[in-house]
């Protein structure tokens, strides 16, 4: 067991030992190291000034969405500083915006930012350079759409984003050819070193940050300290530390934890370890159905799609996560394991009240088992949010049909936003069955049936009559468009291929 945690930077080990186990990779930046190029702007992982890049070796199969695995094998994740632990850095080399100069000369991405004016007050600039460093080691010669993307999680009200985007487009046409791709055999290796595959457990029993190796220590660690929280990607309980100022002083981080982030993707079904990154997690889904791979991709920034996890999407029981309506539409099952024991649920009864969940102590979230879409199932999804990109959701909808013929023979319907948990619609289900797709009042007593299943609230997001109305037109809108309707008639954007719908 290693009593400490170290992670490469500049070249260099660095060990921790003694520090708060809530110490955040930004507080440690700018007062332990005094590198006070990267900013602390919203505190919460929304502005992305506090953006760093954490180089890590590539797993044996590298997700397409995880951006890199070029060179020596290594991708570079854009996260942020502000909510991601110290400890998370553990095992990877940490890049931050002080460290791209070299011997006097901008890096390629700073000076197609000076050549295309994409900065004037500046405070935001460091996180823009970090988020276009990590695309500029993960493709060659991106287009407009990619490069929105990568910078989506970055906020500018001074500068606006065309200058910013076209430094990106300048910067990323040639390929990644800098001193970091030069030297990735060199920090492989020297990854490769750190990886001593030892569970970690840095302080005492009454104050810790752990990273089990394996799920056998994690199962053991959490019967020991039920009170300690997991930790998956941060980007919830990030908040907790900055923005309620909690002092967690058990933490046990499933980063390390080998078989937590295991994809096993058949012909029937995916089955994602709850350590799966929604970056990894995003081309299995979108496999399934397009719609999953938009949610996905709209799914806050890719600073959270690198470190954000599924199990953690679920686990934490918000009512506004937007993976679990679509994944309750879907049929998921959740695995869960209490010591040695494990037990299957379904992910509709997982949720029991607000803050309230289906888990014992010591129990956690093992994987998650997510159906494919048989021949005679459709299915579609809606996201509606205030802003487009990195919002969370007003409401969220999914919807899973079995058709016969022309007519809905089975339903599976979940909202997220509309009550105090993710749920089902079973009055909503039953109103469906039999309906003619043909018929364009078929699905009146549907509408009219929601009301039956939820009562949503009013709060900053959206009113409850709002929410209300939204839910009614994306029902709407799912049975025109399974009925035949093009989607580019329904969506402003995310338009699907055309296919037959099961009407003709």
């Amino acid at each position: 067991m290693r009593g400490h945690i170290h992670f490469l930077r500049r070249g260099a080990v660095i060990r921790l030992s003694g520090v708060a186990p809530h110490l955040t990779l930004l507080d440690y930046l700018r007062l332990h190291e005094g590198a006070t190029g990267t900013k602390e702007g919203c505190a919460e992982g929304d502005c992305g000034a506090c953006t760093v890049v954490l180089r890590r070796r590539a797993p044996t199969l590298p997700s397409p969405a995880s951006g890199g695995g070029k060179g020596g094998g290594l991708v570079y994740d854009s996260v942020n500083a502000c909510i991601v632990l110290a400890g998370q850095a553990d095992g990877a080399d940490l890049i931050t915006v002080e460290d791209l100069a070299h011997d006097g000369s901008l890096h390629p991405v700073q000076q197609a930012l000076v050549d295309f004016h994409g900065s004037q007050c500046g405070f935001c600039t460091p996180g823009f350079v970090m988020s276009l460093f990590a695309l500029f080691h993960a493709t060659s010669a991106p287009g407009r759409d990619e490069v929105n993307d990568w910078i989506a999680g970055n906020l500018c009200r001074c500068t606006g984003y065309r200058p910013i985007v076209n430094a990106g487009l300048a910067a990323c046409a040639t390929g990644a050819k800098d001193r970091f791709a030069a030297d990735e055999p060199e920090t492989a290796r020297a990854l490769a070193e750190l990886d001593d595959g030892a569970d970690v457990f840095a302080g005492t029993r009454e104050r810790f940050f752990a990273a089990p190796a394996s799920i056998e220590a994690l199962a053991n660690l959490y019967a020991e300290h039920p009170d300690a929280v997991l930790v998956a990607g941060a980007t919830d309980v990030g908040l907790w530390i900055t923005k309620q100022l909690r002092d967690l002083r058990k933490i046990i981080w499933l980063g390390r934890v080998k078989g937590l982030d295991v994809i096993d993707d058949d012909a029937e079904r995916v089955t994602f370890g709850a350590a799966v990154t929604h970056a990894a997690a995003l081309p299995h889904l979108g496999a399934i159905d397009p719609d999953l791979g938009e949610m996905m991709r709209r799914f806050a920034s890719r600073q959270v799609r690198h470190m954000g996890t599924i199990g953690g999407n679920v686990a934490n029981g918000s009512p506004i996560g937007d993976t679990p309506p679509a994944l309750i539409a879907l049929g998921a099952t959740l695995v869960l394991q209490n010591g040695a024991a494990t037990r299957t649920l379904a992910l509709e009864d997982f949720f029991i009240a607000y803050g309230k969940q289906d888990r014992g102590p010591g129990e956690f979230v093992r994987a998650i088992m997510v159906p494919k879409l048989k021949a005679d199932e459709w299915f579609r999804c809606y996201k509606v949010s205030k802003r487009f990109d990195q919002d969370i959701s007003a409401v969220m909808a999914a919807f899973k049909l079995r058709v016969e013929g022309t007519r809905i023979a089975a339903a599976r319907v979940a909202f997220g936003g509309m009550a105090a948990t993710p749920k089902r619609a079973p009055a909503v289900e039953a109103a469906l069955c039999g309906v003619d797709l043909a018929d364009p009042q078929g699905g009146d007593l549907a509408c009219e049936r929601l009301s039956v299943d939820f009562a949503p609230i009013t709060d900053h997001r959206a009113s409850a009559g709002y929410r209300m109305k939204i839910a009614q037109a994306l029902l709407r809108k799912a049975l025109a468009e399974i009925a035949g309707a093009p989607s580019r008639t329904t969506r402003v954007i995310g338009w699907r291929e055309e296919a037959h719908a099961p009407a003709q």
